[in-house]
């Protein structure tokens, strides 16, 4: 019994994985937290098949740095809060305005949801950043 509760979990973890693994691919040409799905869908792949594990390091690396490099100026962030700010307000337009092409509330709710993203991991990477220049020891650990 507990080897079809692990086979269901190591495939509920590669389906979500590659989920996050394909659309942080597309994030990473799309406006959105690219580097940061690809990190969370290799973290994932790599428990239910442990042979991907080589890769979560170098994937870890380029996400924090990107993290780190997407707070490092006021420019940068108020560009990141320009873009987040313009991905909501296309997102309300689409969803209530009929004549723009393909809109609808899919459409919407998706550059909704891409501009709540951007500002969370917008957030997240601030805060981690502010932390570790402080010199918090625990501040690269940080899980929540």
């Amino acid at each position: 019994m507990a080897r079809g509760v692990e086979s269901i979990r190591r495939v509920a973890l590669g389906v979500v994985g590659a989920v996050l693994l394909v659309i942080g691919v597309a994030l990473l040409v799309l406006p959105g937290p690219g580097l940061l799905l690809v990190f969370a869908g290799v973290v994932l792949l790599a428990r239910a098949v442990p042979a991907l594990d080589r890769f979560v390091a170098p994937v870890r690396v380029r996400a924090m740095r990107a993290a780190e490099e997407s707070v490092s100026s006021r420019w940068r962030i108020a560009g990141s809060v320009l873009v987040g700010l313009f991905l909501f307000a296309a997102g309300l337009a689409w969803g209530l305005v009929s004549l723009l092409p393909y809109s609808g509330w899919a459409a919407g709710a998706s550059l909704i949801i891409s501009s709540l993203a951007l500002f969370a991991l917008l957030g997240w990477s601030h805060r981690r950043v502010r932390a570790t220049r402080r010199g918090s020891p625990e501040a690269p650990e940080r899980t929540r």
